[in-house]
């Protein structure tokens, strides 16, 4: 059994620390499409944290703790700093703006000499265990959980069924968006600090736009209804290109043919309680039914 495990573990870890950190991500944009926010700024999100932890290991005796921590806090001052001006955009303004904002930082990083320009940084030191990605997402997970089922939880959710009723009720729309957006940066930035503690180098092409869709339709795919979805979603994702390993150039036409489809046939995605629960009951009558009879 052991000799089992260690042959899979060697062949198959990066696969499994692959769907930890994706399934971060994808639960980083949960929390701002559950408020109505279409951003699509995670990647770079993602990056600044990579690169802030990253920087932390390579040139300081911190601890790895401090490294994250630093991985978290910096995606979440930045968004801060552009989640005031840009929040006020909605729909596919916000998601224009925030790509743009993407760009950017990949640009910036680029020109950067600390930051190793467009070679990235390489000899980074592998700290990142599974225990870390297993910890991390249990705590989002239920953290967020909390989330969902108090005031903001359903705040976030009036916001997204009607932005103006929102307002007319007394909830601070505004607060509760730039919430959401720092949120979701600072998920982004733990999930990009455990992964350059694995990868061992980063590039700025870690975190382009085909990234940012990539997160996108994870989340989209899973579904954005509950918890589990987006991270199933992330998990089937990451496991595709494995299963089709011959079809790898074509990872990013199949992420966008995937995400049309959900959108058109599955628009709650693969995991909709309301269409799990209506299946169910269905099969439970024909069952009944058919008993009777």
């Amino acid at each position: 059994m052991l000799e089992w495990w260690d042959g899979f573990w060697s062949t198959y870890n990066t696969v499994v620390f692959s769907i930890g950190v994706n399934a971060l991500l994808a639960l980083s944009i949960y929390l701002t499409l559950s408020c109505g926010l279409l951003s699509m700024a995670n990647a770079a999100f993602m990056g600044l944290g990579a690169y802030a932890a990253a920087l932390i290991s390579m040139n300081t005796g911190l601890p790895f703790a401090a490294a994250l921590a630093a991985g978290i806090a910096v995606p979440v001052v930045v968004a801060l700093v552009i989640g005031i001006p840009t929040l006020r955009l909605s729909g596919v303004y916000l998601a224009m703006a925030t790509l743009g904002f993407g760009e950017v930082v990949r640009v910036i990083v680029l020109n950067l000499e600390f930051t190793g320009g467009p070679l990235g940084l390489n000899g980074i030191p592998q700290k990142t265990g599974f225990w870390h990605v297993a910890l991390c997402l249990a705590v989002v997970l239920y953290l967020l959980g909390r989330l969902r089922r108090s005031k903001i939880g359903r705040a976030f959710e009036a916001i997204k069924e009607d932005e103006v009723a929102a307002r007319l009720m007394g909830i601070d729309v505004r607060f509760y968006k730039l919430l959401a957006f720092v949120l979701g940066a600072a998920i982004a930035g733990l999930a990009g600090g455990l992964n350059a503690h694995y990868t061992f180098t980063i590039g700025p092409g870690n975190y382009a736009f085909e990234n940012a869709v990539d997160i996108l339709t994870m989340a989209v795919f899973g579904g954005t209804g509950n918890l589990v979805g987006p991270s199933i979603g992330a998990a089937i994702l990451t496991l595709l290109p494995e299963v089709l390993r011959q079809f790898k150039e074509f990872r990013t036409a199949i992420n966008g043919l995937i995400l049309i489809l959900v959108i058109l046939y599955l628009p709650r995605g693969i995991c909709d309680p309301r269409r799990i629960r209506t299946l169910w009951q269905r099969l439970r009558g024909r069952h009944q039914a058919s008993g009777g009879a």
